[in-house]
């Protein structure tokens, strides 16, 4: 982590540091990081609402399941913008759900439910966001990711070390489920 990362705002930053003040963010010019071949830009985060919910996009080509995982803390909220997502829930008592998100669907997973999602078509995006009793976890992709510049996808996918994910999860109420099986997957 670079002193950057130390500080509670970056200078390159568009968001205030001052919690309580109205700001306006141009398209992309949010907080950016890189993580595997996605860009997440952060909009607004817990500095900024006491805490209370987080606003962010992740953008992405078709790839991988991102890896089951839950938060013990915090809601989240997925709402497609571009192309398709498919995301895969668990509730509490067992029971796994499957739905393909277009542009315009909503998702919800609340606290202590896992999920995962996949991004299914060439170009997608997703605006997310999370709230919860715990704080907020928008930190985490630049945390587990790496900042970026960039208003690009990454050229080539960032993959962290494998001593990030235990760091980055433990800081951010992400616990991940190595092994989790998705019944319902197609």
């Amino acid at each position: 982590m670079t002193i950057e990362y130390a500080t509670k705002h970056r200078s390159r930053s568009f968001i205030p540091p001052e919690p309580g003040k109205p700001y306006f963010i141009e398209k992309g010019l949010g907080d950016r990081a890189h993580l595997f071949g996605d860009l997440v830009t952060v909009y607004a985060g817990g500095e900024q609402t006491e805490n209370t919910f987080n606003f962010f996009t992740v953008e992405g080509p078709k790839g991988d399941i991102i890896p089951a995982h839950v938060h013990a803390d915090t809601h989240e909220v997925f709402y497609v913008t571009d192309g398709a997502v498919r995301l895969f829930v668990e509730a509490q008592d067992g029971e796994q759900y499957e739905k393909l998100l277009t542009p315009g669907d909503f998702g919800f997973v609340p606290k202590n439910c896992t999920h995962a999602y996949r991004m299914e078509r060439h170009h997608n995006r997703v605006v997310g966001v999370a709230a919860g009793p715990g704080g907020t976890f928008e930190r985490f992709f630049e945390t587990l990711g790496t900042p970026t510049e960039d208003l690009r996808l990454p050229s080539t996918p960032y993959v962290p070390e494998p001593e990030k994910f235990g760091t980055a999860s433990r800081q951010f109420d992400v616990r991940f489920l190595p092994g989790h099986t998705w019944r319902t997957e197609s």
